[in-house]
């Protein structure tokens, strides 16, 4: 209580200062506002921005657990591997260890914390400067970026991609929800074409797993997608089963696809994202892999071509690999990037499945393509809401004009009209 009331004081004694915003996003964070409205036309809900964002990263948090398991099991199993150790995945078994998960917590958050620090560091910086309040947008966007990005990423690299996307990806829009582009996105593509080889090939997915087994050339920490663009398809030991519960390497929060799964029912339950644009794009990436395993079948594509591999591979096993099933659950259901209208959901969400799909299979050198998906139909997105609006009103304005409705009384209206009207 007297955290609340001294936070409460310092707000007072700033008020219409420089500082006051840093000090109401500290008291706003830890506690609900103190202000309420006396006039004008308001609304009253339980929800608001912070409660959004707080549902959102609850849905997260699994992933992130499981991340840091799957980090300190991915490292083992590699040391294990090079030293001529085959370990089998076991959830309850020597999955779920302390071994696991300290290891694994001493690379993950790590990345958690610069993400967050850095990331709030400018939000407060740009609040500050043009004397507005601190927005609650960066909470959810600081948690996807260490989910997003290889283990062992540079935690400098990290901080530089963030400072770029906070003020790139946001405050040059005008801050929390005037973003045309999904913040944790660009830092992602920043990243990537910033520093490519830290953001694919084989030596980026497992922790320290080449030093710590003795050479370059000791083990590959190659991902599934990377074997298939490869075509080491036969290579690879993975399961459908490790695929789906995640036992792969990986962007640290993108391996688990029923965790994911779980956290889109979540977020569906709560009204927080778009069923809409969940299903619409894996409708999207299914299609487009059914369309490059039927011209496989067909003997169009023959195994000497560099595209077999991807182009072969199961066409709904595309959804349990990469970072496609988290992009579509946690990226593409962004109410502020994504498309407003509900038939415009339904173009939005197929197009971010059947691109990415189409970005995996024609671009081996960067096999996972669900991130640049999304941000080409971020930009995209207020077209289709405005072709979507304007077919609207083409077509009521259609059947106003086909309408007879006479005046006066009213009577004589079409039969069309009555029935519209009932």
């Amino acid at each position: 209580m007297s955290l609340k009331n001294n936070l409460h004081n310092l707000k007072e004694k700033y008020k219409g200062k420089k500082m006051a915003p840093a000090f109401n996003a500290i008291h706003t964070f830890l506690y609900a506002p103190n202000e309420t409205t006396h006039s004008g036309s308001h609304v009253r809900v339980v929800d608001d921005l912070k409660r959004t964002m707080n549902t959102v990263i609850m849905a997260l948090v699994p992933v992130l657990i499981f991340g840091i398991f799957n980090a300190g099991y991915q490292h083992y199993a590699a040391v294990d591997a090079a030293n001529g150790v085959i370990r089998q995945a076991s959830l309850f078994g020597n999955f779920l260890t302390w071994d696991n998960f300290i290891m694994g917590a001493w690379t993950v958050l790590p990345l958690v914390i610069v993400s967050y620090v850095v990331g709030l560091a400018v939000e407060f910086l740009f609040a500050v400067i043009k004397g507005h309040e601190v927005e609650e947008g960066y909470l959810v966007t600081g948690m996807l970026v260490p989910l997003i990005v290889p283990v062992d990423t540079p935690l400098w690299m990290l901080a530089v991609a963030v400072v770029f996307g906070v003020v790139i990806g946001k405050e040059v829009f005008g801050g929390t929800g005037m973003n045309i582009l999904n913040p944790a996105l660009t830092i992602r593509a920043f990243l990537f074409f910033a520093y490519p080889t830290w953001m694919s090939g084989d030596k980026v997915w497992v922790h320290q797993a080449v030093e710590r087994a003795g050479g370059p050339d000791a083990i590959s920490g190659e991902t599934v997608l990377g074997f298939l663009a490869q075509g080491k398809s036969t290579e690879m030991s993975y399961s459908v089963a490790d695929m789906f519960f995640g036992f792969i390497p990986g962007s640290v929060g993108e391996t688990s696809t029923i965790l994911i799964l779980l956290g889109g029912l979540f977020l569906i339950y709560s009204k927080i994202a778009s069923w809409r644009i969940m299903v619409s794009a894996v409708v999207g990436a299914l299609v487009m892999g059914l369309i490059f395993n039927v011209v496989v079948d067909a003997g169009v594509i023959t195994e000497t071509s560099k595209f077999y591999e991807l182009m072969n591979f199961t066409f709904w096993q595309h959804l349990l690999v990469g970072g496609l099933a988290f992009g579509i659950v946690y990226m593409a259901t962004d109410p502020v990037t994504g498309a407003q209208t509900n038939k415009g959901k339904w173009y939005y969400g197929f197009f971010i499945g059947f691109i990415s799909v189409l970005i995996r299979v024609f671009n081996p050198a960067y096999p996972e393509g669900v991130f640049l998906a999304i941000l080409l139909m971020n930009v995209f997105a207020p077209t289709i809401d405005h072709y979507v609006i304007r077919g609207n009103v083409n077509k009521r304005l259609k059947r106003a004009k086909n309408a007879t409705i006479l005046p006066s009384d009213g009577q004589g209206k079409s039969e069309e009209l009555k029935a519209e009207t009932v």
